[in-house]
């Protein structure tokens, strides 16, 4: 009994370890199951699947023509699985001499005994990511390096692993660099500053998944969502003319060892800007486009330039005439405990408000305002907020300067801001904020937002069009906009920027010659600097574009505006003017009415006589005396009349062949270029203007 009973309880322990156990291991499944369940089975799916991302390639931002601005081009690194499942070693030591001979030919810095001595001990090593070369191979490299031996078998056989990676590229290196932007390090961010930032969103695309599945120790593709590549935006910036303003101002910031400027080229009925410079002062004679964006972001004082809208308001509010006098006396006015000088050296005595603006008289000006305004500021101060001078454009590119014109009341505001602000001292505005109020002048009182792209396009189709926008239909009235139109030619034909005038075309601008502050102590305790500029717009007749130039800091003693920075605006205007044809006038040609003698372009007198006369036209004028002649058919003849041309000056070829036109330019030493079909309508340098050899002038034909 005693042996049964001690079997009985061994069974009974052992039996009720095993229900223990059981409940445990049922306990510890539920746990499994229930509380970390969901923890197992995202590892489960981690150590048998995996996502692998694939990268959108970003957009290109493109110049008006379609050239590209900036883009992403391909790179490669190059990695070799050492251990690929058909790799083996009869492959790897029949081929290895072979590889690394072109390898050692291909890249040139190590031999070919290095090179095998590499991958063979990476091999030993198990290595399945071996990274073959420090250095990117481009695309063509790529094609290249893939017929290698060993290479050539493919990633399962061969081992070779290219991995892609984007590089943002400017193929037009520093050109207009700031407005482009630049992307951040970390690719996933996207733009940092300028257009890259701004259209990031239809830059960028969206990045696609490929997903693995391991089957028996290998990781198998099983299902791709490809990436969609983002889109191209096509933008409004001329690359020439960016050209000619980035090279015209860098040599004057150079010249006059300057800390940074600004150029602007704008379309007037649009606001499109044709170019953006921004170049800063890296050391001396060395400056960089890719560090601030001045014409957008820096809003300081603007000086002389704020004198037209202190005469518009005058002007609009009836209290001045441009033939009124006023006396400047010697350049020196006190308006309370300040001091207000004429740059010009004993003054300028009594002058018309027309010469007051064109000699630019500090006096002048702010005795105009502050004599009819002094009781009433609000009212002068209400009149530039009505032309929108104190409100930001809303720009698609971020960081615009935020406008700052004192209102009667504010804590700043003092008995001496009326004239200080009629001359454009305690005001700020932005290079471009300047541009868009002479624009509106340009563009008969309507402001128009400065914009930069055109459209985004994807695969060439325009998905998305951006069209000018009206930020003010009218700054002052029609009457007003002529007045200060003719004050703002004559600024250039007879007042401070007359080292602009030429016989080509007329420009009409001011010149601006500013004290600011040097960095953040103020006047006081960080000293000023000058800041020259001009702004303006051309051709004065029939304005196309408008034009800013601002020079920072120029420190070798010459700051003026018409020096500084006139010199830059006319290097941008000549350059334009000459290679547009929309800047020549058009006149439509005048069809002969029906049974009227055929009429016929002006040219050479004896080739004219021997085709009317085959033709048996009856020809009036035949005896005159002259080389070249003009011709004009009536119902039953043909007149000619004497075409002369004066020695030394561009002749007038309106009117006649282009075989004609171009024979008698080119005889005189210039260089022509033609456009269209039929007589000529329009010469980009007009008839009686001195030239020299070599000019260039554009005809166009219609």
């Amino acid at each position: 009994m005693t042996i049964k009973r001690d079997i009985t309880w061994r069974v009974g322990v052992i039996y009720l370890a095993l229900v223990v156990l059981a409940v445990f291991v049922f306990g510890k499944v539920v746990y499994l199951q229930v509380v970390e369940g969901a923890e197992w089975r995202a590892m489960e799916q981690k150590m048998t699947n995996k996502e692998r991302k694939i990268e959108a390639n970003r957009g290109n931002i493109l110049a008006s023509d379609g050239r590209k601005l900036a883009c992403s081009v391909p790179s490669y690194r190059l990695y070799m699985d050492l251990m690929a499942h058909g790799l083996t070693n009869e492959i790897f030591n029949s081929n290895i001499d072979s590889l690394s001979y072109c390898l050692s030919k291909f890249f040139k810095d190590q031999s070919a005994s290095t090179y095998k001595r590499r991958l063979t001990k990476a091999r030993q090593q198990h290595k399945r990511y071996f990274r073959i070369h420090h250095r990117r191979v481009s695309f063509t490299e790529l094609k290249e390096i893939k017929k290698f031996p060993i290479f050539r078998l493919g990633k399962n056989v061969g081992g070779f692993i290219p991995e892609q990676l984007d590089q943002r590229k400017k193929p037009f290196g520093i050109l207009a660099s700031r407005t482009i932007g630049k992307l951040y390090e970390e690719k996933e961010k996207g733009g940092m500053v300028g257009l890259e930032r701004a259209f990031n969103e239809d830059l960028k695309g969206k990045s696609g998944v490929s997903t693995f599945t391991r089957i028996s120790g290998r990781w198998v593709p099983e299902e791709v969502m490809p990436p969609q590549n983002g889109k191209d935006i096509l933008t409004s910036i001329d690359i020439e003319i960016q050209d000619v303003a980035e090279n015209s101002l860098k040599r004057q910031l150079v010249k006059h060892n300057a800390h940074h400027g600004v150029a602007i080229l704008m379309e007037v009925q649009t606001g499109a800007i044709k170019a953006m410079v921004n170049l800063h002062r890296k050391s001396e004679g060395v400056y960089v486009e890719d560090y601030f964006n001045y014409a957008i972001g820096e809003a300081t004082e603007p000086g002389s330039t704020f004198k037209l809208a202190s005469m518009i308001v005058a002007l609009e509010d009836g209290y001045v005439n441009l033939d009124d006098s006023i006396d400047t006396g010697k350049g020196v006015h006190r308006f309370y405990d300040r001091t207000m000088k004429d740059s010009h050296y004993g003054g300028f005595g009594k002058i018309t408000y027309r010469q007051v603006f064109e000699k630019s008289s500090n006096v002048g000006i702010s005795r105009m305002i502050f004599e009819n305004y002094n009781a009433q500021p609000q009212k002068f101060i209400d009149r530039l907020y009505s032309m929108g001078l104190n409100k930001k454009h809303g720009l698609e590119i971020k960081g615009e300067g935020e406008p700052m014109i004192k209102y009667p009341g504010s804590k700043s505001w003092s008995g001496v801001s009326l004239p200080w602000i009629s001359i454009g001292y305690e005001s700020k505005l932005t290079p471009l904020q300047i541009l868009t109020f002479y624009n509106a002048v340009a563009n008969n009182g309507k402001m128009m937002k400065p914009y930069f792209v055109e459209g985004v396009y994807q695969h060439g189709e325009e998905v998305k069009s951006f069209k000018p926008v009206v930020l003010n239909p009218s700054i002052c009235s029609l009457g007003t906009i002529e007045k200060v139109h003719d004050l703002l030619v004559g600024v250039v034909e007879h007042g401070t920027g007359n080292n602009l005038k030429n016989n080509n075309y007329k420009i009409a601008g001011k010149t601006g010659t500013a004290q600011i502050a040097k960095g953040s102590g103020g006047y006081k305790n960080g000293g000023v600097e000058y800041q020259a500029s001009f702004v303006g717009y051309f051709p004065a007749d029939r304005p196309r574009y408008s034009c800013i130039v601002v020079v920072n800091g120029p420190s070798n003693n010459v700051y003026y505006g018409n020096v500084v920075a006139g010199s830059v605006f006319k290097q941008i205007s000549d350059r334009v003017y000459a290679s547009g044809f929309d800047m020549l006038d058009e006149h439509p040609v005048e069809v002969p009415k029906e049974g009227v003698l055929p009429y016929s372009k002006g040219g050479k007198k004896e080739d004219l006589l021997t085709v009317f006369e085959d033709m048996n036209v009856t020809i009036d004028g035949k005896d005159v005396e002259s080389e070249w002649i003009s011709t004009n058919a009536q119902e039953h003849k043909v007149n000619f009349s004497r075409k002369t041309f004066s020695n030394g000056l561009v002749p007038n070829v309106k009117g006649m062949g282009a075989k004609d036109a171009v024979v008698l330019l080119e005889n005189m030493g210039m260089k022509v270029i033609v456009s269209g079909r039929g007589r000529v309508i329009g010469q980009s340098v007009p008839p009686g203007a001195r030239f020299k050899t070599g000019t260039k002038v554009f005809i166009k034909l219609g």
